[in-house]
């Protein structure tokens, strides 16, 4: 890659806009659900992927069930995104947070972090 096409990559990078919101993982044998809110719903799947196969996931109950089941188990959802770009970061978070709790109560499902 030359100095130029890097420097277009970065700065691509650096523009691209992350969507936060609020998503969920189920474990189809078991029935599980976890849900979660993210600053960077794009992201999201990926890392926590890594850190499930790696057994370093802090949820040990989602860690056990992926261990017992394994990743073709397992999906991951998109529950809702956040409109935030009238937002402040505090307000991000705040609205984020309150779909969380939302999404948990709807589904009767367990924080996946926390």
């Amino acid at each position: 890659m030359d100095k130029q096409s890097r420097r277009e990559a970065i700065r691509d990078y650096k523009e691209k806009r992350s969507v936060p919101g609020v998503y969920a993982v189920r474990c189809a044998p078991s029935g599980q659900v976890w849900v979660a809110g993210s600053r960077n719903l794009g992201a999201q799947q990926n890392g926590l992927w890594f850190s499930l196969r790696t057994g370093g996931h802090a949820n040990r109950t989602m860690q056990a069930a992926w261990n017992a089941h394994g990743e073709g188990a397992f999906a991951f959802e998109v529950l809702e995104s956040i409109d935030d770009e009238d937002l402040t970061p505090l307000g991000r978070a705040d609205a984020i947070k309150s779909r969380e709790r939302h999404w948990l109560a709807t589904l009767g499902a367990t924080k996946a972090v926390g």
